[in-house]
């Protein structure tokens, strides 16, 4: 009877053959590979471009494959479905900015012995695991006459990489007592930058710099990159975690990097548009900025860059329909990461409500916090309906909720989908050190969040 009747969720692995396993490994490889080489928004946003491309999505919205990019920071693609446009479409909607360490608008300072960059953190991280680690530079510089410059550096071999210094145990005896919110300020999340002086002889005491090793500094950035430190008022660089993305563990079946959270809901709901059969609604993806920070701007999930698509897109395809009942008849998935059930941390799960990694994507069916406060909570009918769905293809699921009630909580996209009246629910792969510099996740969720995303877009819910 227990057998029959009682619920308990089966790990992928256990159910795994050789076949699978290898296709789960090679999809991880490639997914590695996108993580190593998109660490910021901007990069994400133009990986995605350029595949859509390469599958026939353009930017005229009068064919059955369209995509539209804001700035480079967001994007937006539909592809036509087998229903008409007045049904509603099937959304995957994800995010592809990051916690990272800004540069501060006038960053550059010099203290005893280096010149730094001072910066400002964004979105949630523990200041801590951002010391003694190699860092690399990403972003856009935008000079005074309007070209733009692309910086990358710190991921090629034989390329510099920073840092930020760290106080040494022998001296930390006061740090330690604190409180970890007291004893890492934000002030101190300094980048060490360069350390030398001008070369002798190339100026007399008397008309030596104040700030030698920053005035040697920016007569290297000058000669190298031609730009000047009234550059870095107008510039976005952001410092990020240096090096490759890995799997992890003697069996490979994890993969390791920075920035999963949460692009391996944007790489998977990617691969299940380029690859879903056009049988169910129309399908869309959409990618936006912002949402570590509370989705607001114009990139993120607050703004009105998706209703504009959705508008273009209705007069474009069926122009007798209305953008507000094409919404409303919208099914979406708010495609982002949950937490796993962490080893050496379980007290702060629920463990019959916790998620697990290799056991599937994880239904969020809410989020918030406390008493479900800023949440948006999905019906049972579409609940219902997916586990219908992903049973019924044997894709692995699970649900779970973000640790104990009233001990934290979080928040995604999903409340911005839900203004538009849509069905609207959390899926995404369960993740371990989330938010951290180099976060952890099961190959297994990485091949089911794809087959689940996948479903989705083919199926007449």
């Amino acid at each position: 009877m227990e057998k029959n009747l009682a619920y308990k969720p089966k790990s992928i692995w256990d159910n795994a053959d050789a076949k699978t396993r290898k296709e789960m490994e090679a999809l991880a490889q490639r997914y590695i590979d996108f993580i190593t080489h998109c660490k910021t928004e901007r990069e994400t946003v133009e990986y995605v471009r350029q595949r859509l491309a390469e599958h026939g999505y353009a930017e005229d919205f009068s064919g059955d494959r369209v995509m539209r990019s804001l700035r480079g920071k967001a994007i937006f693609a539909a592809r036509k479905g087998a229903l008409p446009l007045s049904q509603g479409l099937s959304l995957l909607a994800a995010h592809a900015d990051t916690p990272r360490l800004d540069f501060k608008q006038r960053p550059l300072i010099e203290q005893p012995g280096v010149a730094q960059a001072k910066t400002h953190y964004y979105g949630g991280i523990r200041k801590y695991q951002w010391l003694a680690r190699p860092l690399a530079l990403h972003g856009v510089i935008v000079r005074e006459n309007g070209e733009t410059l692309t910086v990358t550096i710190g991921e090629k071999p034989g390329e510099p990489v920073f840092c930020i210094a760290d106080l040494l145990p022998h001296l930390a005896q006061k740090q330690v007592t604190q409180p970890v919110s007291e004893a890492f300020e934000a002030e101190k999340l300094n980048i060490i930058l360069a350390h030398s002086t001008p070369k002798a002889g190339k100026s007399s005491k008397d008309d030596a710099p104040k700030d030698p090793i920053k005035t040697q500094l920016l007569e290297l950035l000058h000669k190298k990159y031609g730009i000047c430190e009234e550059d870095f008022i107008t510039a976005e660089l952001q410092a990020v975690p240096a090096g490759p993305a890995r799997f992890v563990g003697f069996d490979k079946a994890m993969i390791g990097g920075y920035g999963q959270d949460d692009r391996i809901c944007v790489f998977t709901a990617l691969e299940a548009l380029l690859e879903a059969e056009a049988t169910g609604r129309s399908m869309a993806v959409i990618f936006w900025d912002k949402e570590e920070i509370g989705s607001d701007g114009a990139s993120g999930a607050a703004s009105r860059f998706m209703q504009y698509c959705v508008e273009d897109l209705a007069r474009a395809w069926e122009k007798d329909v209305q953008p507000s009942h094409v919404l409303l008849e919208t099914r979406a998935l708010s495609a982002d990461v949950s937490a796993a059930l962490d080893p050496d941390y379980q007290d702060v799960h629920e463990k019959q409500n916790a998620a697990l990694l290799g056991y599937g994507p994880v239904f969020s069916k809410f989020t918030g916090s406390r008493g479900k406060y800023g949440a948006s909570e999905a019906d049972a009918e579409f609940f219902g309906a997916l586990r219908g769905l992903f049973n019924g293809k044997g894709i692995a699921w699970q649900s779970a909720e973000l640790g104990k009630v009233d001990l934290g909580g979080g928040g995604t996209v999903a409340l911005f989908l839900a203004a538009y009246g849509m069905q609207v629910i959390d899926l995404g792969p369960a993740i371990l050190s989330m938010h951290s510099p180099f976060e952890l996740a099961s190959s297994a969720d990485l091949f089911a969040t794809k087959q689940a995303f996948r479903a989705f877009l083919e199926a007449q819910l």
